[in-house]
């Protein structure tokens, strides 16, 4: 029972890991449909921003604590460049965006070669994350727990944004209906662009909050990025609320399956039940609702 429970607070976590990779995705795919296979090299480049954070600054806190805002913005401005670039070129073309993208993850992943070296990278744990905490009758890595705040934390404030704020209001129009959006006078040029910002930006706090499992490299996003399209599908397209439940629907089910299996066999029983539920239920959990006659 004791190694049951274990398991599920594993899921928990891979959850709250899956949920802050596939946030930002769920955003630029849900209201411009956009395929963003770089999506993993924002998270990347997350990851190496805490690592150049901790090298100008010793204490691992500290650190750890700036490089948060840090990789938000690196990925966010990132994201707003390959938006500038290409992507608002290729708008309702996504096999086009999905090939072009494709092509900038590879390039961007042998840009950190060039930069930080073949070898991955490693970012010291601040002491205050070190050890676990009791929960139960189980123990969870304190920083795996601090994972699941700061993706409660995302998702919380996300969800203030586009509830609470023009921009949000301005995001929520654009998707339910762009032309119309465009007649009434919002500019969807640039709800596209700060719509690309955050998504991106969700990105780089991932890829920061990564850096507390493992070691970083230049392929540390492609770990993630196929498993956070799962979640965003899953969901349903742009449904922050359906990425929640898929996110932890989907860590806790690979859990579960690999309390009995191998975690290569979780993995593909797992893509099993995606592929049975998108075909019982193509448009995910939840599906957008929108004023479009088209």
């Amino acid at each position: 029972m004791q190694a049951l429970y274990s398991q599920l607070v594993a899921g928990i976590s891979l959850g709250s890991i899956l949920l802050l990779a596939a946030l930002g995705l769920a955003l630029t795919f849900g209201q411009m449909g956009v395929i963003n296979m770089a999506h993993g090299e924002f998270i990347m480049a997350g990851s190496y921003t805490a690592f150049v954070t901790q090298r100008v600054i010793a204490d691992a806190g500290i650190s750890l604590l700036l490089a948060i805002p840090l990789g938000f913005l690196v990925g966010g401005l990132m994201g707003v460049l390959l938006e500038a670039t290409l992507i608002r070129r290729m708008y309702h073309r996504p096999l086009d965006t999905l090939l072009v993208t494709w092509g900038v993850s590879l390039i961007l992943q042998q840009a950190a070669r060039d930069i930080f070296g073949a070898p991955n990278v490693d970012v010291r744990a601040p002491s205050w994350l070190s050890g676990s905490v009791n929960i139960g009758i189980t123990q969870v890595p304190a920083a795996r727990l601090f994972i699941l705040m700061l993706a409660a934390a995302a998702v919380a404030g996300l969800s203030l944004v586009l509830k609470a704020t023009p921009l949000g209001r301005r995001i929520r129009g654009v998707v339910q209906n762009r032309d119309l959006a465009e007649t009434v006078g919002i500019s969807t040029r640039s709800t596209d662009r700060l719509t690309f910002f955050i998504g991106s930006g969700l990105a780089g706090i991932a890829g920061v909050a990564l850096t507390l499992l493992g070691s970083t490299g230049p392929t540390l996003g492609t770990s993630y990025i196929v498993d956070a399209f799962l979640v965003v599908v899953v969901g349903g397209i742009g449904q922050i609320k359906g990425s929640v439940i898929a996110a932890f629907g989907l860590g806790l089910l690979q859990a579960t399956f690999e309390y009995s299996t191998t975690a290569s066999i979780a993995k593909v029983m797992v893509f099993v039940v995606i592929v049975v539920f998108l075909q019982i239920r193509p448009q995910g959990i939840f599906s957008v609702r929108t004023r479009s006659l088209a």
